[in-house]
């Protein structure tokens, strides 16, 4: 996270303070999550259309969100619309399937302190996704999903990231699949971790990396990119490749430590 980032949602969270707002101090998150405002059960996904500031309050799945499993299918706690903003939230324990955007949106300063199925995952034809701030942990698969059909690009930046298996992985079985574009700036990656992403050689997949920080990764366990042979069957994607290739994984400015 960013010192401008991480000021901005201080500044929030004592405006809210000071106006009485109750604090909820349970936190599960090993990448850095600023301390809650407030705390809200969701029992039905929250319909965003337009712009959905949470001024730094928890969100936790409560009723039919609230199972904490891993199953295909679930609902969200928030699905956006498309050209829909969601930014200022803390999705806490259990968050269901995260976040469903049905087209283009933008992620900003939102935090996952344990994901639950998927932290987000992301639809529609010609749909631009950006990601600005935020992290996540405790991802035993993927943190971002994307489904997207042609067209459009997603952008994640300034993010942090521990305790997960992929940070990206575009869709390696979709029923409908097409060439989907990834770029990366400065994300700060804790482990344990799998890979930063995985991308389908086959299909026209580029990941572009820019600037990757991994820290507590002596053995070098943490793959920067996994290059897998897509499918529109539904069957299990083939790995056929792992490490920048030049072409469909490109990563430049990376540092261990």
């Amino acid at each position: 996270m960013t010192g401008a980032v991480r000021r901005k949602l201080i500044i929030a969270a004592v405006a809210v303070l000071g106006a009485g707002a109750a604090v909820a101090t349970t936190t599960l998150a090993s990448a850095e999550t600023p301390p809650a405002t407030g705390e809200r059960v969701v029992t039905e996904s929250i319909e965003v259309d337009g712009v959905f500031d949470g001024a730094g309050q928890r969100f936790i799945g409560g009723g039919d969100l609230g199972g904490g499993g891993q199953e295909e299918g679930q609902d969200p706690l928030f699905r956006l619309a498309d050209g829909a903003t969601l930014e200022n939230v803390i999705l806490g324990d259990p968050a269901a399937d995260g976040v469903h955007c049905a087209g283009s949106c933008t992620l900003r300063n939102v935090f996952w302190e344990n994901v639950g199925e998927d932290a987000a995952t992301f639809r529609g034809t010609n749909a631009t996704v950006v990601i600005d701030g935020g992290s996540a942990a405790g991802a035993d698969d993927k943190v971002f999903q994307d489904n997207r059909g042609a067209g459009g690009s997603v952008t994640i930046r300034n993010f942090e990231v521990s305790g997960f298996g992929k940070l990206y992985r575009s869709c390696g079985n979709c029923s409908t699949q097409a060439a989907r574009t990834v770029t990366m700036e400065n994300i700060t990656v804790t482990a344990p971790g799998d890979t930063l992403a995985g991308v389908n050689a086959n299909l026209g997949d580029r990941l572009t990396v820019d600037g990757v920080t991994i820290i507590g990764d002596a053995d070098e366990e943490i793959s920067l990119c996994d290059l897998f042979e897509g499918n529109d069957t539904g069957d299990e994607p083939v790995k056929i490749g792992e490490g920048p290739d030049g072409e469909t994984c490109v990563v430049t400015g990376v540092v261990r430590r």
